[in-house]
């Protein structure tokens, strides 16, 4: 999931900013060990290295101010400025006392700033970064390369008396183990909830979006309604009129079936945007497969072969009801791409826990083997009046009021698309409370 272009412009501008900070910290810092508490007794690397953060700050500052980049090459901008921070970083630690400078772990807000900014692997790259150059420092410092007597803050009489005149190989060790297992716990950490609050954005705008358009389709749909009720009048009475034209009344057919198909329209638009009353109750997910299998089995062609596979699963949280609705949506849609014959699947399975999901979770799938979806579509086919049926009477809203229905279940639903070679979409819902633990251990 990634974060928008203009948010993620916004993120930059703020590592920028942070920079500045960042150096006029560090300069306090350096101007505070070296003049006033005297542990610094050669602070001009020190001052060196900030000047040229400063430096390629500002070419950031230039570069975001004039730049017209999509969204890769500004990903690629933004691990740019991350690695060059994490270079100065360390430069930063080997001229000021490696191990015994208590800044060491400043590594982690760098690594944290990445993760929430960064995608895929890259974090990950650059917590192993980290953990390379930190070592590279601490074994500098062991091996007395590191200016430690010029330039370092002092070790303190505990490391004199504990340690002998340097650190010791064991106190090293432990420090580099520290350090490390801190910036990968860290990473993960700060992805996983990154990437989970992004998610949950998307769905927060995309309720949002719904409310809003459901709020706006439910007063046109209601102002078309009664003038179609008269429309649907007046052609009625035309039509018993003109019966002995042919002409006419072949024209007043093709009204009548064009306004037929407004009224379904306006219907389904009157559907979307009311409310439906769904109620929570405990739901046997296999029954309502059966359910759909069974009305399914009397309407679909011989040349579509139906197949279901039905795991052990818990009861869910949910409405039967609106469940049984969105999977004939869905197999409605299956159908849909699958003109000429094909293979329709049903399938519920438990989805084992994961991060944020401390239960095991209900999967249903609902998968054909028709035309499969266009990747330039994947992203816009739960937007509402989106349609690639518009020839065959689709209104766009279908989908829409699936992820909508099954979000009031607490679920959420998932697609994933070859085209030519076919569809699967995916329902996932919470265990309902009691207890599926309980069952496992009857069995």
């Amino acid at each position: 999931m990634y974060l928008g272009f203009s948010i993620l412009s916004n993120r930059v501008r703020w590592l920028i900013n942070l920079r500045w900070v960042f150096c006029f910290g560090v300069t306090g810092v350096v101007w505070l060990t070296s003049s006033v508490l005297g542990v610094v007794t050669r602070p001009g690397p020190l001052y060196v290295l900030t000047g040229i953060i400063l430096f390629y700050n500002t070419l950031f500052v230039l570069y975001e101010r004039y730049r017209t980049c999509g969204r890769l090459t500004l990903n690629k901008h933004i691990l740019v400025q991350m690695l060059l921070d994490q270079i100065s970083l360390s430069l930063l630690l080997y001229f000021s006392g490696v191990p015994y400078n208590p800044f060491f772990f400043y590594y982690v807000f760098h690594i944290a700033i990445a993760a929430s900014l960064l995608i895929g692997w890259a974090p990950y790259m650059l917590a192993l970064l980290a953990s390379c150059l930190s070592g590279v420092v601490m074994m500098l410092g062991y091996l007395e390369y590191a200016p430690k007597s010029a330039y370092s803050l002092d070790p303190g009489s505990y490391h004199a008396t504990v340690l002998g005149n340097g650190p010791h190989w064991v106190y090293l060790a432990g420090f580099f183990v520290a350090l490390t297992s801190t910036l990968w716990i860290t990473v993960y950490f700060t992805s996983s909830v990154h990437n989970y609050l992004t998610r949950v954005q998307g769905v927060i705008r995309q309720k949002e979006k719904m409310l809003g358009i459901s709020q706006l389709v439910a007063g046109i749909a209601h102002q078309i309604s009664n003038p179609l009720d008269g429309i649907a009048n007046c052609l009625r009475t035309i039509g018993r009129g003109v019966k002995d034209d042919a002409r006419l009344t072949q024209y007043v057919q093709l009204m009548t079936e064009a306004l037929e198909r407004i009224e379904r329209t306006t219907k389904s638009v009157q559907a979307f945007a009311s409310p439906h009353g769904l109620t929570q109750q405990d739901t046997d997910v296999n029954e309502a497969i059966e359910a759909i299998v069974q009305l399914l089995s009397d309407s679909i062609s011989q040349n579509i072969e139906l197949a279901t596979e039905l795991g052990k699963v818990p009861q869910i949280r949910g409405d039967q009801h609106i469940l049984q609705e969105v999977m004939f949506n869905l197999c409605t849609n299956a159908l849909a791409a699958m003109p000429d014959g094909g293979k329709l699947s049903l399938r519920s399975f438990v989805l084992e826990a994961d991060t944020f999901s401390q239960f095991k979770r209900v999967a249903i799938e609902v998968a054909d083997t028709g035309c499969g979806i266009p990747d330039s579509h994947i992203d816009k086919i739960f937007e509402p009046f989106f349609t690639t049926r518009k020839d065959a009477g689709g209104t766009g809203l279908g989908l829409a009021l699936c992820r909508m229905l099954v979000s009031e279940m607490d679920g959420q639903i998932e697609v994933s698309s070859v085209p030519r070679q076919g569809t699967v979409f995916r329902l996932v819902l919470s265990a309902a409370g009691h207890d599926f633990r309980d069952k496992e251990e009857q069995k």
